[in-house]
């Protein structure tokens, strides 16, 4: 009967509503009165929107990424990981060939010992001219060279020491491990690949995520840390997140742009501008829900 009444009311002109409307019918007065109040309803709950709650969709997800990158050059020869998998900090990412480098620590330790013998002759050979030289049996001369002989062959123990230390790291460098906790991804490194130090191999994206949302400078008035957030993300409709305004950036995004706009001219315009506003989720989101770095946001920031 209500939705009946509905179409015909969308079919009327404006006469024959005002003639509905004062006649005797109790049907299309209460179907009138109902879609006023939610007319009004709905009126007041955009003011009280308006009122307590700021938002922006210019909001997108971040999160920390790390670089994998060999400090070593050397052949690839193991590759434990695939793209988008759960790596946890310590798990092998790349294994490269450790062949040469475990060569070059043999001969440093070779070098080491050979160091640390010829050492020990010359901290002999030293006590020896002293004690010839309170018997008045050597030079002076002799007793500084015996005691200059010590002094670079202790240099060149440390120096042995030194190099067998960085061919250890060498060698450890030939794993590859990750440095934090997340899922890999722009993975771009094959088995029995020859890398270079410093060639970008994959990256870890953190479980770590927050959200960075473009604020105009006139919505800032009220905001601050600590405030309640309301998250929608474009991906999953219906779902809501929960978080709070973690800081404000101190300056608009236009100044750390690479080209700032330079306003000391004659044909200056005035334009809102945007600061960046870091909201953290209350809560690690669900791992149905997985976020990606880039998503579109709505947050809603309740400031009274």
């Amino acid at each position: 009967m209500v939705i009946k009444t509905l179409k015909k009311i969308k079919q009327m002109d404006r006469a024959e509503f005002k003639r509905r409307l004062y006649a005797d019918d109790p049907t299309f007065r209460f179907v009138v009165a109902c879609v006023g109040g939610f007319l009004l309803i709905g009126l007041l709950w955009i003011f009280y929107q308006s009122l307590c709650y700021v938002s922006t969709d210019d909001a997108f997800v971040e999160g920390h990424v790390a670089p994998i990158s060999p400090k070593v050059s050397a052949q690839v020869i193991r590759v434990p990981v695939k793209d988008n998998q759960e790596v946890k900090t310590g798990d092998l990412l790349v294994e490269l060939d450790v062949s040469d480098y475990r060569v070059q620590h043999d001969m440093a330790k070779a070098d080491l010992m050979a160091a640390e013998a010829e050492a020990q002759k010359a901290h002999a050979d030293e006590v020896r001219y002293k004690k010839l030289n309170d018997q008045d049996e050597v030079s002076k001369q002799q007793l500084d060279m015996a005691v200059l002989r010590t002094e670079v062959a202790d240099a060149k123990v440390a120096a042995a020491k030194a190099r067998l230390e960085q061919t250890g790291l060498e060698v450890s460098y030939t794993k590859i491990t990750a440095p934090i906790s997340g899922h890999v991804t722009r993975k771009s490194v094959e088995l029995g690949a020859l890398v270079q130090t410093g060639q970008p191999l994959m990256a870890i994206v953190s479980d770590e995520k927050w959200v960075v949302a473009n604020f105009k400078e006139t919505q800032l008035r009220d905001m601050h840390s600590g405030q309640k957030v309301k998250i929608k993300v474009d991906t999953y409709p219906g779902k809501t997140f929960h978080g709070h305004v973690d800081s404000i950036q101190r300056g608009t995004g236009a100044r750390f742009s690479l080209l700032p706009p330079e306003n000391a001219t004659g044909n200056f315009v005035k334009v809102v501008q945007r600061i960046p506003v870091k909201i953290v989720f209350d809560e690690k989101p669900e791992k149905k829900y997985p976020l990606g770095l880039g998503m579109s946001v709505v947050p809603e920031v309740k400031v009274h």
